[in-house]
């Protein structure tokens, strides 16, 4: 669950929303499942495998698992650890975002402007320190005190209340215009842009999984040998897909219902849904639970994250738990202040680290998981098979080698160009 809980978070119910809306609905989405079978499962097996198999983080484990140029591979483990760090310092004030619109409906019964929430930095930057404060204290609580046993509260609470979100939503009158837009594929946009379609459909793979930084290699550290990770790994996937989807069920047909453009983008719940809530019976008191379910599903990677930063600020400082908790928590704080003071920050880091970032952190597993100079396939795989479950297919080997770099290569440059 604490795995699933850095997996599920702003990738699955805002992020995943508006892109898909972005690109036309239910055929984007065919194509973003495609991208988590032949990019997801393999590359978030793999972070797994790396973190079982050396008992690390990325860093330490390209360090301890590589036959040859350890030092070079260490080096390399560093730089895409340290988008983990990038990562916060973005996700957190969004996170804030939902906490401000959370209390809002909470207190007064109706949203916060978000036009004026963006352009009061005192505000904004208040509901980002709660944001980092909340996890710094999860954290400092210890891992199975803290960390574990909240975030499994946390993540039972969260998909409560986003199946019971949903059947309100479907229940609109109207909203079956929204799930056909959703479930019925529309073959035309794919067609008109494929290479930006699909540009869109890894990143989004990629970032709803948080694959790319090594944020999930720490986990696959507290794996036990008893499980194999290509089951453990299908759990997790099969979780995130299911907010995700049912995340779908809510805005889509939601939107459909009182006539909101589901192209919208980023601003899809700040913005667009608001007006939902405002012309809905008891409209508040739902408001409060949605912008609570996406403050929760904010928090489990908040925290999760941010144990993947505490555990390598352990390693590269020689820190006892508690100071890295500390460094951590201040590290992201200062750093997450341009996004509050300066417009257009929060989208600039957004961009790198999605589309560019965890690709190629991605494409790095790729090759040190299959190279002779890294881990070696035969070794991995060994791990990933290791417990009751099931391993990788022979074939495998060949899509960590060849087709899965190629595949990131191709689609970053398409996209980009």
């Amino acid at each position: 669950m604490l795995t699933a809980g850095c997996a599920v978070g702003l990738g699955n119910v805002w992020r995943f929303p508006f892109v898909v809306g972005k690109n036309g609905g239910a055929a984007f989405v065919l194509v973003y499942l495609i991208f988590l079978l032949i990019l997801g499962f393999p590359l978030l097996t793999a972070e797994l495998a790396l973190g079982r198999g050396s008992g690390s983080g990325l860093e330490g484990a390209y360090k301890r698992l590589s036959s040859t140029h350890s030092r070079l591979w260490g080096i390399l483990g560093t730089v895409i650890f340290s988008g983990n760090v990038l990562l916060m310092i973005y996700y957190t004030s969004v996170a804030g975002w939902l906490e401000s619109f959370m209390v809002s409906y909470l207190t007064s019964g109706s949203a916060r402007d978000f036009s004026s929430l963006l352009a009061s930095a005192p505000t904004s930057g208040a509901y980002m320190f709660s944001a980092v404060a909340i996890a710094t204290l999860i954290c400092a609580l210890g891992l199975n005190r803290g960390v574990e046993r909240i975030t499994k509260v946390m993540m039972i609470s969260l998909l409560a209340l986003i199946s019971m979100i949903a059947v309100k939503a479907l229940s609109l009158p109207g909203a079956m215009k929204g799930v056909e837009f959703y479930l019925k594929p529309d073959f035309a946009p794919l067609l008109a842009s494929p290479l930006s379609f699909c540009f869109d459909a890894m990143a989004q793979a990629f970032f709803t999984l948080s694959v790319g930084v090594g944020a999930m290699t720490i986990f696959g550290s507290y794996i036990d040998k008893r499980y194999s990770l290509a089951k453990e790994a299908s759990l997790i996937i099969m979780i995130d897909t299911f907010v995700a989807f049912i995340s779908g069920l809510v805005v889509f047909p939601a939107c459909a219902a009182f006539g909101i453009d589901v192209k919208a983008g980023p601003g899809l719940i700040f913005e667009a849904l608001p007006s939902v809530f405002s012309s809905m019976t008891g409209g508040g008191l739902w408001g409060f639970i949605f912008f609570l379910f996406l403050s929760l599903a904010a928090l489990t990677t908040v925290v999760a994250v941010f144990e993947c930063i505490i555990a390598g600020f352990e390693k590269l400082f020689d820190l006892s738990r508690l100071k890295a908790v500390m460094l951590t928590g201040l590290t992201v704080a200062i750093l997450s202040l341009p996004c509050v003071l300066f417009k257009g920050v929060l989208e600039i880091e957004d961009f790198v680290f999605s589309q560019f970032w965890l690709p190629i952190g991605g494409l790095s597993m790729c090759l040190f998981v299959s190279l002779k100079s890294g881990w070696a396939y035969d070794e991995f795989a060994a791990e990933v098979a290791t417990g009751e479950g099931f391993g990788f297919p022979r074939f495998f080997r060949y899509l960590f080698r060849y087709a899965i770099p190629a595949l990131i290569a191709l689609i970053v440059i398409g996209g980009v160009s």
